[in-house]
């Protein structure tokens, strides 16, 4: 199994634009796949967010789903400025 973290900083001023299209990648993400998300966000940094996939069969399929709910989102505007997201992928 793989499991995906996903780390960036969005900007402060756009926080609620940044959550709604986090809930929507997750929501499309759950729904092609049945992979459930979560997002955190670090103590004490709360403009740091971290998505979390656990329990990925296939990486390519998964990455994919993945690539086209970010790109529909627009999550990416809403991120600080220079910022990207940062993908890991672990295995057990």
């Amino acid at each position: 199994m793989f499991h995906y973290y996903i780390y960036y900083r969005i900007n402060p001023e756009h926080s609620m634009e940044a959550d709604a299209a986090v809930r929507q990648i997750q929501f499309e993400v759950e729904a092609e796949l049945g992979t459930q998300g979560r997002r955190l966000s670090k103590r004490e940094e709360p403009m740091l967010w971290m998505e979390i996939y656990e329990n990925v069969v296939s990486t390519p399929t998964f990455e994919s789903a993945l690539d086209r709910a970010v790109d529909r989102s627009g999550l990416l505007q809403w991120l600080a400025a220079s910022e990207r997201r940062h993908v890991e992928c672990f295995e057990d």
